[in-house]
Formats: structure tokens, sequence, C-alpha cells
């Protein structure tokens, strides 16, 4: 059929895959921090507060406070490829092009910071994909988390005249596949060490303790992922929650306090992990790495290892090339 001359350009049907991770800043410095802290403590999905209530307390204290220590932790862990999150997202995103076949696009993008949700999305459409899975690295489902990725995603459809059809990967802190995941990269970790740890500390994100009386599943799904890894290794892990921040209570035990008091109970080598983190980011290697080691030594402890994410090795994009091409089932055919 020939279109008439008028006709807008056609673009050949593909499919888009968007890996997307919680965000970064531009760069390791106060502004750049302040830009990302005020777009990320702006969500109302992050912070629930009223925003008439909260946003004069982030304006008027914690933009003027926060920023130049949080810039301070980013330098310690920034690389020549910038934030290790976004570098390593990149190349997760990289790592699966032309896993799914000739026509998949995939791409990957940030919920706060830069490259953005919409902007990628847009890029999709505009490349022919009228079919797009949303892949929030997530294991665990927590509205501050996966449901805000989401959220993004369907307001820039709102604003679409033609949508292309969307999906979303579900959390999968359950999953087999991604149990099967943790235990191989585990178990290789703790082979390459020069000494056996008396404890094995399981690091989550933590989220304030409210969340879980709101009906937030993540609490439960986290402690479901240890107890699955904890059965599939045959040996205990001890589970903490870590990257507390303002007055109310979180989720615990809190993962700095359990590694402060565990020489204390005879466990003078640790190793830690964070399951939940689907990349090494600011809150791996600053916070628990770095800053995790100096408490757990001076509270008397003699040896600690600080075992990195799945992040884009080989058994870590293995899991998502699974988990990501189920999802795509019905729109790729199998090769």
């Amino acid at each position: 059929m020939t279109l008439p001359p008028d006709h807008p350009p056609v673009v050949p049907p593909r499919i888009g895959v968007l890996v997307v991770n919680l965000g970064t800043p531009d760069a390791p410095d106060t502004a750049s921090v302040r830009r990302y802290l005020r777009q990320f403590l702006s969500d109302p999905r992050v912070i629930e507060i009223p925003q008439l209530l909260w946003q004069p307390i982030l304006r008027g204290i914690i933009l003027n406070v926060r920023p130049r220590k949080s810039a301070h932790a980013y330098q310690q862990v920034w690389t020549d490829d910038g934030s290790p999150l976004a570098a390593i997202t990149r190349a997760q995103a990289n790592a699966l092009k032309g896993r799914f076949g000739p026509g998949v696009t995939v791409d990957y993008a940030m919920r706060y910071g830069k490259p953005a949700i919409v902007d990628r999305l847009r890029a999709m459409k505009d490349a022919g994909c009228d079919r797009i899975l949303i892949a929030p690295l997530y294991p665990q489902y927590c509205a501050a988390t996966t449901a805000t990725a989401n959220d993004e995603a369907f307001r820039e459809l709102g604003r679409m005249r033609w949508q292309p059809a969307l999906r979303t990967l579900p959390p999968y802190h359950d999953d087999p596949v991604y149990i099967a995941a943790l235990k191989d990269s585990l178990t290789e970790g703790l082979a390459g060490l020069d000494f056996e740890p008396d404890a094995i500390v399981a690091s989550f994100h933590g989220m304030p303790k409210r969340t879980l009386m709101l009906g937030d599943p993540y609490h439960c799904q986290c402690q479901k992922t240890a107890r699955l890894l904890s059965e599939a290794m045959g040996r205990p892990l001890t589970v903490a929650f870590q990257s507390r921040f303002g007055p109310a209570e979180w989720l615990g035990p809190p993962t700095d306090k359990t590694l402060e008091e565990l020489p204390g109970k005879g466990a003078k080598k640790v190793v830690v992990f964070a399951p939940g983190f689907s990349a090494d980011c600011l809150e791996t290697l600053e916070e628990v790495a770095m800053q995790g080691r100096e408490s757990f030594i001076e509270a008397g402890g003699t040896h600690f290892a600080y075992l990195p994410c799945l992040n884009d090795s080989a058994i870590g994009m293995a899991m998502l090339e699974r988990l990501i091409g189920r999802e795509l089932e019905g729109w790729v055919r199998p090769a």
C-alpha cells in the first residue's frame, strides 16, 4: 500500500525492555546531590507525609544540610564511569542487548536523575516500540521503589496519544531463579575468602515500620528471600536493615547496630551481602563496605568482607535474562 505524501512516517514495530533503577546525582558535588535529593525526597511514594508539612522541612533544613555530607560519601565511591549504580545499570542493559532477538530494544533509566524514565520511554516509542516491558530491578516489592517507577511510566503513557502496550516486571523475591543466583554468587564469594565467617549478614535497605503497618509487603518479602536462601545454603543468615533516615521507627534490626554487636556475641569474622540490591551503589559500597567495616572492627571484629551484588556478573545476567525473557513470552517467539 502506498502512503499519501502527507502521511506521518511509519516506523517498523519493535519491542522494548526498559530496566529501571533508583537513581543517582549527575556528579559527586553538593549542587548535584541537592538536585537529586530534591527530586527523590519530594516523591510522595518515598516520603509519606503531607507535602504542606514536609516541603518546608525538606527545603528549609534537609536540602541545606544533607547534600554536602552525601556529596562527600559519593566521592568515596565515584568511578571513572561515574556513579557505580548508573555504571552498573548501564552495563546490565548493554549485556542484555541481543539476548531476546533482533526485534527487541533494551535500554535503561533511572527513577530519579538521568536518564529519566519519561525520556527513554519516549525514545523507545519514537523508535517503533509498540510493546514495552518496564523492568524495575527490585527483587522485593515496595511502594517507594517498584511502585514509583511504574507510576512514572504510567504518567508518561497518560501524555501519549498513541500508547504502546505496557507490561511490568513483577517482584521476584522468592523466584527459584533469583534464589539460585544468590546462592551461586554467595557460594562463589565465600570460596574466595581467606577466612571462614562466624556470621553472614543479609543487609536489606530499610523502610519506615509504618509502611509495614500500611500493608506494604517489603518486609515480609525480604524475610522470605533470606529464609529461602538460608535453606538453599544450608546455613543461617542474620537479617538486618540499613539506611535509616529521620526520627521515625524503621524496620529492624539495624545493620550498623548488628555489626557493632556481633563481636560481643562471639562472631568476630563476618561477611555482609545485600540481596535486595540489584547493583552496588552508595548504600552498599560506602555505608556497608566502608562504614560497616569500620564499626565492626572498632567493636572487636577481626575479619570483615563485603560481597558484591549480582551486578552485571555472568550469574546475575543469566538470571535477568530468564526473568525478563519469561515476561516477554507471547511478544517474543522462542528462538
